[in-house]
C-alpha cells in the first residue's frame, strides 16, 4: 500500500503544478484589477460587474445560442448514426466507431483550415457550383460556416457516448416488448431512447460545452466577425492585455462548466 502511494506522488506533483497553482491565479488575477501587487491585493468584484455590460452579455447569449444549435445538429444527426453502427456486428462496429474517431486524430486547426479551402469564395464547392453552371454562394464568414465547422468537430463527441449506451444495452427487453405487442415506434420510444438517455446526456454535455468555449472555429470560419467567449477570453489574455478581466470570464465560465458536469452526473445517477 505504501509503495502504490508512492507512486501517486508524480501526478499529485504535476496536478499541483499545471492545474491547482493555475486556477489560483486565475481566481486571485479575477478578484483583483490591474496594478495590484502580492503586497497590497486589493480582492474587488469589479471584473465580474464588466460581464454585465450588454457588450459582453451578447457575446454569452451568442455563445450559448451557438451551442444550442450545435448540439441539436449534432444530437439530430449523430443519434442515427450511433444506433445504426450499434445494429451492426461487433467487428463492423470497432471499424465503424474507428471511422469516427479517426478525424480526431488530425489537429483541429488543420480540419478548420480544411473547411475554409472548401467553402472560401474561389474555394472548391463554388468552384464545383461554378462549373456546373450555378451561382456561387457566400458560405465563409457566415453562422453556417461557423456552425458547420463546430458540428463537424464535434460530432464523434456525440456518436461515441450515445453508441457506448446502445452497445451496452439488454436486447432481450426489446424482444420482450415486441412480444408483448409493441410496435417498431413504441419500442423505440419507451425502451430504446429511455435506456440511450445517459449517452445521450453525456454526448449533448461534451458538445454544448466545447462549442461555447471554441475560439478556434469562429476566428477562422467566422473572419473574426464571431467573438464568442473562447474568443473573448483570448483577446483578453493575448491582444488586449487584460488578465484580470479575461481571469473573470474564464472562472465563470469554469463555473458553468462544473454546473453543467454536476447536472450531467445527477442526470447519469437519475437513470441508473
Amino acid at each position: 500500500m505504501k509503495h502504490f502511494k508512492k507512486l501517486t506522488y508524480p501526478y499529485v506533483l504535476w496536478s499541483a503544478l499545471m492545474i491547482v497553482i493555475p486556477l489560483i491565479l486565475i481566481a486571485i488575477y479575477a478578484f483583483t484589477t490591474d496594478g495590484n501587487t502580492v503586497k497590497t491585493l486589493n480582492f474587488t468584484g469589479e471584473n465580474f460587474a464588466r460581464i454585465m455590460e450588454p457588450t459582453y452579455l451578447n457575446v454569452f447569449w451568442k455563445s450559448i445560442k451557438m451551442g444550442v444549435i450545435t448540439t441539436f445538429i449534432c444530437l439530430l444527426v449523430g443519434y442515427p448514426l450511433a444506433y445504426m453502427i450499434s445494429r451492426c456486428r461487433e467487428e463492423v462496429q470497432g471499424l465503424l466507431i474507428l471511422a469516427v474517431t479517426i478525424p480526431t486524430w488530425i489537429n483541429m486547426l488543420l480540419r478548420t483550415y480544411a473547411w475554409m479551402n472548401l467553402l472560401a469564395d474561389n474555394g472548391i464547392i463554388n468552384h464545383l457550383l461554378t462549373k456546373l453552371g450555378l451561382d456561387p454562394l457566400k458560405m465563409m464568414y457566415t453562422d453556417f460556416s461557423v456552425i458547420l465547422g463546430m458540428v463537424c468537430n464535434f460530432l464523434p463527441f456525440m456518436i461515441i457516448p450515445i453508441h457506448t449506451a446502445l452497445s451496452k444495452m439488454d436486447h432481450s427487453l426489446i424482444e420482450a416488448a415486441m412480444d408483448l405487442g409493441a410496435n417498431k415506434v413504441q419500442t423505440f420510444r419507451k425502451i430504446i431512447l429511455k435506456l440511450s438517455m445517459p449517452g445521450v446526456w453525456n454526448g449533448c454535455m461534451m458538445v454544448f460545452l466545447m462549442s461555447i468555449s471554441a475560439f478556434v472555429i469562429p476566428k477562422l470560419l467566422g473572419g473574426g466577425q464571431y467573438v464568442l467567449i473562447g474568443n473573448l477570453i483570448e483577446t483578453q489574455f493575448i491582444s488586449v492585455g487584460d488578465w484580470n478581466f479575461g481571469s473573470a470570464i474564464s472562472l465563470l465560465l469554469a463555473a458553468v462548466i462544473l454546473v453543467f458536469m454536476m447536472i450531467m452526473k445527477k442526470m447519469d445517477a437519475k437513470d441508473d
